[in-house]
Parts: C-alpha cells; sequence; structure tokens
C-alpha cells in the first residue's frame, strides 16, 4: 500500500471538487462485493443487509469479511480510494452511501472540521477496551470523539539483508540515506520517497527537529541535507520501490513498514536469493495511524457499529496485520500474528522506541508555500 497521504491543500479539494460529479450513492468500479445492474448502479444484496467500506486497497483480510459478513448475517460492500484527495473530493462532491471510512489522522480532523463526520457512540463499542492506550486520545481527536483506531504503519528503511551485510554499512540511522561516505556505496541502488512531507520528516529528525518543523532556516538545512544526498539516489520513488527491491534493482528504499513486508514476501514467493529487512532508524521516524469514521449520513448506522467493533476484535486485528504486515492496534492480538511479523522490531517497536515515533500534522499555509518552494528547489536541481 504505497500511499502519499499527508499533503492535503485547498488546490486539490477545489479542483477535484469541479472534476467529480456528484453522486448519490459510492461507485461500485472499485467494490469487492456488490449487487449491480449492466449500468453498475448499485444495488443491495439479496440478503437486504448491507455495509458499505470506504477503505484503502488491499487494507482488509478476506477471512476477515467472510466471518463478519455470517456474524452479521449480511453483506459488506467495499469502495476503495488510492489516497485521500480521492477521498475528500468525492464527498466534497456529495457521494453518499458510505457507512465506515478509514482515513488516517489529520484526515479525521479534517473530516471533523468539514461536519462530514458523526460523533460516535462508545457505548457501543464492546471491543474498545482491547485497543492499545497508545491509540486512543491522540491529537487529531481528543476523547476518541469521532474515530477508532484501525491499524498503523511506519516510514522506515527497508534493505536487502545480504548485500547491505556484504557492504558493513549501518541500518540504524537515517545516515544511510543522506551521508555521502555511505551512499559512495550504494549509487544508484537506493530510492527516497516521492513524497516532500514523507523526505523533509525523515531530514529534519536526522537534523535533531520535528517531523512537523517549519522553522524556514530548519527546513532549508533539511533541504541542503537531501540536495547534497541526491546525486547518490537512483530516483524519487512512491510507487515501485517495493518491486525494485524484490527483485534486486535497488538495495535501499526509504519507504513505508507494510511495503516492506510485502516485498520481502514477494522475494521469498519469487525465490530470490536474498531477504528483504526493515530498521526504524534511532533519530525516529513518521508514524500514520488509521482510523475508521462514520459518514454524518450513515444508512445502515447499526451495521456501521457491529462493523467497527468486530474490526477492533483481537481477531481481526491480527488478521490484518498478517495481511499487510502492518501494526496492530489490539493488545491482545499477538496470539494471532505470525511469529515474523511480531518479532520485527520496526512493525511493533518497545514502548522506549515508540516515543521517538511523531506523527504529521498540516503545515500552516505559510510553512506550507515554504516547503513547496524548497520542494521544488529539490526536484529541479
Amino acid at each position: 500500500m504505497v500511499l502519499f497521504r499527508y499533503l492535503l491543500t485547498g488546490f486539490f479539494y477545489i479542483l477535484f471538487s469541479f472534476l467529480v460529479t456528484a453522486c448519490d450513492a459510492p461507485s461500485t468500479s472499485s467494490t469487492a462485493t456488490t449487487e449491480g445492474s449492466e449500468t453498475g448502479e448499485m444495488k443491495p444484496p439479496p440478503s437486504g443487509r448491507f455495509v458499505r467500506f470506504y477503505n484503502w486497497n488491499n487494507y482488509i483480510a478476506d477471512a476477515t469479511v467472510e466471518r463478519f459478513e455470517k456474524s452479521c448475517n449480511c453483506r459488506m460492500i467495499q469502495d476503495y480510494f488510492s489516497d485521500h484527495e480521492e477521498m475528500l473530493a468525492k464527498l466534497a462532491a456529495g457521494a453518499t452511501g458510505y457507512d465506515v471510512m478509514v482515513p488516517t489522522g489529520n484526515v479525521v480532523e479534517t473530516l471533523m472540521a468539514q461536519k462530514m463526520i458523526q460523533p460516535i457512540d462508545k457505548s457501543r463499542l464492546k471491543n474498545l477496551n482491547q485497543v492499545k492506550s497508545e491509540f486512543l486520545n491522540m491529537w487529531f481527536d481528543s476523547g476518541n470523539q469521532y474515530s477508532v483506531p484501525y491499524g498503523y504503519s511506519v516510514t522506515l528503511i527497508g534493505y536487502n539483508a545480504e548485500k547491505i551485510k556484504e557492504l558493513g554499512l549501518p541500518v540504524d540511522s537515517w545516515a544511510l540515506i543522506f551521508e555521502p561516505e555511505l551512499l559512495e556505496k550504494l549509487e544508484g541502488k537506493i530510492t527516497v520517497m516521492d513524497s516532500q512531507r514523507e523526505l523533509f520528516a525523515a531530514a529534519l529528525l536526522y537534523l535533531g527537529y520535528s517531523v512537523n518543523d517549519g522553522d524556514e532556516e530548519h527546513l532549508k538545512k533539511a533541504r541542503d541535507l537531501i540536495l547534497r544526498a541526491k546525486p547518490y539516489w537512483a530516483a524519487f520513488n512512491a510507487s515501485s520501490y517495493i518491486k525494485e527491491l524484490t527483485i534486486g534493482n535497488i538495495w535501499v528504499a526509504h519507504g513505508y513498514s507494510n511495503d516492506m513486508f510485502q516485498a520481502d514476501q514477494d522475494a521469498r514467493a519469487a525465490g530470490r536469493p536474498f531477504t528483504i529487512a526493515s530498521s526504524l532508524p534511532k533519530e525516529g521516524a513518521v508514524l500514520a495511524v488509521d482510523n475508521m469514521v462514520i459518514h454524518k449520513s450513515a444508512p445502515h448506522l447499526d451495521l456501521a457499529y457491529q462493523l467497527i467493533d468486530f474490526l477492533i476484535d483481537k481477531q481481526s486485528t491480527a488478521e490484518l496485520s498478517n495481511l499487510t504486515g502492518s501494526g496492530s492496534i489490539n493488545a491482545l492480538s499477538l496470539e494471532y500474528i505470525d511469529q515474523n511479523i511480531k518479532d520485527n522490531k520496526a512493525v511493533f517497536p518497545d514502548a522506549e522506541t515508540f516515543k521517538r515515533l511523531q506523527m504529521l500534522k498540516d503545515y500552516s499555509r505559510k510553512e506550507r508555500r515554504l516547503a513547496n518552494r524548497l520542494w521544488t528547489e529539490i526536484k529541479v536541481r
């Protein structure tokens, strides 16, 4: 799930609001469970009971869907979005019919401000007490008034374990992607994310600053650090680094923890003579927490609550981790999670490491303009 989640600007909202036609029900073009006519019109399943789930692609296990449908005697109709701009634009254009949606933290805040979601009645969620305390009462939704945690990923360093061991390179620091004396051994074999906020975050962390630091002097230092390293990188890549790692074209990638898990799974399945490992740098990393929210006009409210409660259960959260390699928000799920995943400290950091993780927040308008200008300088030089 390679996703550019964080840069939310008014430009996208306005542009897509004009381009996307308002609709009364979700599109069926990407639904997993639909009952429609030749025209693609969404229709209820024969049972008459269904819930509509608007989610990232490949972000729920088939086994989970099957178990939920059996438990509620209903159908789950899924629709997918590839980035938040797409989701926000569709909602702004008038799309209705969704029950539960899965935005990342800062987008929960946006949906709250736009009054697109309704308050959560926590008394209807018997499994909420299974959720780890560190994923509750987060900055974007104090008291979890509008959101419930779903899963999380960390932006870190993925690498070809055998090749990096052969080269004798350290993997516990962002120095691996920024320091020329290390990069000389990796020239043309390393990619970084084609994401302004993610790459600036890595640079800021390495320099000792917060991922949300908008100070002009600090951002310029981050720009200079990036420009110094840029000649050694093969590419800015946010879409195909999984494949490039899997086939051995690159040896190091800056990217999401669940993508590194997928790259390793693919390499093993293909019988590659190497494994893909991942490391959470000692300076810290970006944490992305995905959450479930209920649309303001959810037509199937009772089933929406049943779905949320089902998905935060220990078995469902474990199935998500086993499918995607993402971290589990459930304190009781470890017994169901594959050993190689729960042993991965980059996916399940200890309490001390967790303190070093930071979530991206939206920049102010002034900070965004500065970051955009510096990003342009980076890309054109």
